[in-house]
């Protein structure tokens, strides 16, 4: 790689072993010490001096994006002091359970990664003085939940391992208990955060105004959605009957299957994706990962190709039946496809197969979230412009439905970092805007606190939108052309989007 690209990389280092298949990282962690950030900003600003820009301007941007992102990230706002998820996905092992290598080469990194624990341990806890007591107690079930699996009777290395994970539970507990109970990080903050990540100048009063908009029609298209489907009783009388509506525990994953196989379809057959090959299989996640109801982890572009996995996970048996049977409600038939078409395609796994096209390292190694969650949400709604599921209203609730809690995920991130909203008052307004139950409303309230750009999904989705309207006026406009120039990009930064209408512009 070249030496810009690979100082990046060494300060992402959970990330690109994962997304991006740099295997290259296998069985190391990152050093998040205040000492280690340090050399690292050092060790990029180093590299970008000596290099110099890159033979494509359009990846010089998409690059140089990432090195003013990570500079705010980790030298302006210091965020390895006071947020504990880039330790806890430092010390991750699900990144070896898929087979992107034999078994024996995975089983030997996932050993050498578990031994590195104790040091990574004591840089977490040596840079996490500012955790406030929001976020900590918000992260602590996750904290707890890295060693699921592990037994200290296994190996010296593991129980060495589990003494140190002991010792990040202990820190993040008294974060909890005595921490700040602000989890603030300030409005100038916040929109130095979004913006550096994507290339933009970021408005957060503007953005606050578009997510009421945005709301404001996605609740139109819910209640004339629910009004096609009974027009006889209102939406709060008639969504908890539809999320009862789901296969059983033993059920869900044939489910997932069969509507893999249907967006695969229905993307291949209107072309919403340029490339939708290679195997998709549905599986639960592995253990440590069991807190994800639905998630892709795809075959990466670094590696070779192998299948990727759509995980659905079921209850676990031994739940109390009413905790049953809430999880169940996500894969009711009115959500579960609207997730499968945002997971698999033309989501995630429909992106993943043009990223191992894409033309340069740059693009295929540095993905922006914003994009790559903002395309999965968007083609959720360009599904139903397109007619998937045109006879069943269904669908276009539960389009709704997901885009509501987006979006309420938005205002709740501007509100809670800017001091607007209290965590108790985002929790109401996912109850009252997203219709989501106390329990998983007070969980996204919680969310907010630590992923301050949570709102990515609806913000991503909005640019997408914004540049297909600027897309349209050209006479030749087709949409399989535009999402085939914009997956061109990679996963761009959402400020760099443009360069998908250069070559109609020019």
């Amino acid at each position: 790689m070249n030496e810009r690209l690979r100082a990046v990389c060494d300060l992402m280092v959970p990330v690109v072993r994962e997304m991006a298949g740099r295997h290259e990282y296998d069985g190391r962690v990152q050093d998040l010490s205040p000492d280690g950030v340090r050399r690292g900003l050092d060790a990029m600003a180093r590299a970008q001096r000596a290099a110099g820009p890159l033979e494509s301007a359009h990846d010089d941007r998409h690059l140089t994006v990432f090195e003013e992102a990570l500079r705010v990230q980790y030298g302006d706002l210091e965020l390895h002091r006071r947020d504990p998820y880039p330790h806890l996905s430092n010390l991750e092992l699900a990144c070896y359970d898929r087979e992107y290598a034999s078994g024996r080469e995975r089983a030997k990194a996932r050993r050498k990664h578990l031994a590195r624990w104790p040091e990574a341990v004591d840089a977490a806890v040596a840079s996490l003085d500012r955790v406030s007591a929001p976020v900590a107690d918000a992260l602590l079930g996750a904290v707890r939940g890295l060693s699921a699996g592990l037994d200290a009777e296994d190996s010296p290395d593991t129980a060495a391992a589990l003494a140190a994970h002991g010792r990040l539970v202990a820190h993040i507990e008294r974060a909890a208990e005595h921490g700040d109970p602000d989890p603030r990080l300030g409005g100038s903050a916040l929109a130095a955060l979004m913006g550096s990540q994507e290339g933009l100048s970021v408005d957060l009063s503007a953005l606050a105004v578009e997510a009421d908009r945005e709301r404001a029609r996605l609740t139109e298209l819910l209640v004339d959605s629910c009004r096609a489907y009974d027009r006889h009783r209102p939406v709060d009388e008639l969504l908890p009957e539809l999320m009862a509506d789901h296969p059983d525990a033993d059920g869900v994953i044939p489910e997932a299957a069969r509507l893999t196989d249907e967006v695969i379809a229905f993307t291949r057959a209107h072309k919403l994706a340029p490339y939708v090959d290679g195997d998709c299989l549905v599986g639960p996640a592995p253990p440590s990962r069991r807190w994800a109801m639905a998630m892709m982890s795809w075959a990466a572009p670094a590696e070779a190709d192998a299948a990727s996995w759509y995980h659905v996970t079921p209850p676990e048996p031994d739940w109390p039946a009413e905790e049953r049977e809430e999880w169940l409600t996500v894969f009711s038939r009115t959500s579960l496809p609207s997730i499968t078409v945002h997971e698999v395609a033309p989501g995630h796994f429909a992106h993943s197969r043009s990223l191992r096209r894409a033309a340069t390292p740059v693009r295929r190694v540095l993905h922006s979230l914003s994009f790559a969650e903002g395309w999965a949400h968007y083609v959720e709604e360009v599904c139903l412009e397109e007619g998937f599921r045109a006879r069943d209203p269904r669908f276009a609730i539960g389009v709704a439905l997901e885009a509501l809690v987006r979006v309420t995920r938005l205002t709740c991130s501007i509100g809670l970092h800017t001091g607007a909203l209290s965590i108790e008052d985002a929790t109401r307004l996912f109850m009252r805007d997203a219709h989501l139950a106390r329990a998983g409303a007070s969980a996204e309230a919680r969310r907010g606190t630590f992923d301050a750009a949570y709102g990515r999904y609806t913000w991503g989705k909005l640019e997408i939108m914004r540049l297909r309207e600027r897309a349209k006026r050209k006479a030749s406009f087709t949409l399989p052309e535009f999402h085939a120039a914009l997956l061109a990009l990679g996963s761009p930064p959402l400020g760099l989007m443009s360069a998908a209408l250069d070559d109609a512009d020019a």
